[in-house]
């Protein structure tokens, strides 16, 4: 099992990439750079790769809806030549809000959007011929009915590193995970339990898992939440409570919104509701505070060394390939010294 976690940067990236590489040096694999709607990810994922030598650097998450398959492309193949192979490209659909109000795009069949966006990406990647896909969300190149029909099937000019940069994607959805199953090289899924994963997304892993091109190998699984390791650490959890309320609450519209999904197949539904209608109200404390213990425990990693190495064993027994953690220091720690004890756990 591999450690990765999300960086934080708050607005300070240049110090945030110190930070990354003192991460590498305790044995950090995998670091994930954000993207929403501030600072866009692949600018800093290549000043990464200029500042670490070994982890590997992926987004987390480019939406398909603000850039072209090709672009996505010509991005992953940049960043892996700047890394040496390094790159990680993670993708989503995020939500109507953020890419009809921010990027002014209608959101429209993420799913296929989402599948369509790998297979053109993929094949402008392989570079083994110039792409002509006719798809229902992605169509290259435009006829004329949809343009000036003077557009060219065209192959991406510079040969990427890796033709196969890994591709993982973030879904919550039955639909969606059973397309990550059966199309992506790994899955990104928040607020994942490993003893809930089976009645939540079983179904639809083993649906797509029997679509998969056996060429792409075992689906990649990063998973995990808030780590703290010690005798006190327990308390640690507490933290994660305005997260949660935060994505329950207000993370999309009341009528669109994946976590408030995910928590009510959970079997927390009249919860996630009483949530979401404190956060939208503006009681943001009364909210966080009605995050039922038993979800807060189940989404984080917070106790003793031996209760830490059981949750672990927990994750790789569902197929998490990747612990992704929020390390939370304890007396005396730093963020690298949990990373550091925390693989000698994992190994």
């Amino acid at each position: 099992m591999k450690i990765s976690m999300q960086l934080r940067y708050d607005n300070d990236i240049v110090g945030a990439a110190s930070q990354v590489a003192e991460l590498e040096r305790a044995g950090l694999d995998l670091i994930w750079v954000p993207e929403a709607y501030g600072y866009d990810a692949p600018s800093f994922m290549g000043y990464l790769a200029a500042r670490t030598e070994r982890i590997g650097i992926g987004s987390g998450i480019l939406s398909v809806f603000s850039r072209t398959p090709a672009l996505l492309a010509m991005t992953a193949a940049g960043v892996d030549a700047l890394s040496g192979g390094r790159c990680h490209l993670g993708l989503g659909s995020s939500g109507p809000q953020v890419v009809e109000g921010f990027h002014g795009v209608p959101y429209a069949a993420p799913v296929t959007r989402t599948r369509e966006t790998i297979e053109v990406m993929r094949a402008f990647l392989r570079r083994d011929k110039a792409v002509d896909y006719s798809g229902r969300c992605v169509r290259l190149p435009l006829s004329a009915d949809q343009g000036s029909g003077l557009g060219i099937a065209m192959k991406m000019l510079t040969p990427p590193v890796r033709p196969s940069v890994p591709v993982w994607v973030a879904a919550l959805g039955p639909k969606n995970v059973r397309m990550v199953a059966e199309t992506a090289d790994g899955w990104l899924p928040m607020f994942f339990v490993p003893e809930w994963s089976g009645r939540t997304w079983g179904q639809a892993l083993r649906d797509g898992a029997v679509a998969r091109d056996p060429r792409l190998g075992p689906l990649q699984i990063s998973a995990g939440g808030l780590l703290a390791i010690g005798p006190d650490a327990a308390r640690a959890r507490e933290l994660a409570r305005s997260q949660l309320a935060l994505f329950i609450g207000s993370m999309g519209a009341p009528s669109h919104n994946y976590y408030y999904n995910l928590v009510s197949r959970y079997g927390y539904a009249r919860e996630a509701e009483t949530i979401q209608r404190l956060f939208l109200s503006g009681d943001k404390a009364a909210a966080a505070a009605a995050v039922p213990p038993a979800l807060l425990e189940a989404t984080t990693i917070c106790g003793t060394e031996s209760y830490v190495k059981d949750r672990i064993d927990a994750y790789r027994e569902a197929g998490v390939t990747h612990l992704q953690i929020v390390p939370v220091p304890q007396d005396g720690e730093s963020e690298a010294s949990v990373v550091g004890r925390l693989k000698d756990l994992v190994d």
